[in-house]
């Protein structure tokens, strides 16, 4: 009966681990919307994103495919089908680690006193298996987060819930009790931009 019950849970992790490596990510996929050039021209059709070359793809129908880099473009705007929602994203300059200042692409997530940015990565991560299988390794979507200043400076957040909470000030409190009242995680993106939006409110 145990011999049973490992194959059926052995299968059903293989067949999850399967659909979920098959699931295209966001940067691999074509969606509609515009993009605003440096020369002020605005481009209407289909978009693909590459944010590790910082690079974006447009097409129109039945047009060729143009790529523009982030010196040209100052904006860019998707709907996007495996998110089910628009993306903003802004060309915005930002020092590299080589200490070299660029425009890089970054998704704007929230605006206000804090001004809450992300990049989005592919990246390898190993996970180890039911049933004493091994490990495993593939290819995850992951998010890097910015915090924008009055400025235009740049910097990204590595920090806990606590260091977070500690830029708050008097506001960490109200913040804290938001955050356990709507179970918010700052390691999911939309419910990071719902924390930012809320200590901008208040």
């Amino acid at each position: 009966m145990r011999s049973w019950t490992y194959i059926f849970y052995l299968c059903l992790w293989l067949f999850v681990s399967a659909a979920a490596s098959g699931q295209p990510f966001p940067s691999q996929v074509w969606h509609d919307g515009k993009l605003v050039l440096d020369t002020g021209d605005t481009l209407k059709g289909q978009i693909k994103y590459d944010l590790k070359q910082d690079l974006i793809q447009y097409n129109q129908p039945n047009q060729r495919t143009d790529a523009f880099s982030s010196r040209k473009v100052v904006f860019f705007e998707i709907f996007d089908e495996t998110a089910r929602r628009y993306r903003q994203f802004f060309a915005l300059p930002y020092t590299n680690q080589a200490q070299y200042r660029t425009p890089v692409f970054f998704e704007l997530l929230t605006e206000g006193k804090l001004t809450l940015l992300a990049r989005e990565a592919l990246e390898f991560r190993t996970y180890t298996s039911p049933y004493y299988l091994g490990s495993y390794s593939r290819e995850v979507l992951v998010y890097h987060y910015y915090f924008l200043d009055d400025e235009g400076n740049i910097e990204e957040f590595k920090g806990s819930k606590a260091d977070l909470l500690n830029m708050m000030g008097k506001k960490s409190g109200d913040v804290e009790k938001y955050m356990k009242t709507n179970r918010l995680k700052i390691d999911d993106k939309y419910d990071f931009a719902r924390i930012i939006a809320y200590y901008n409110s208040i």
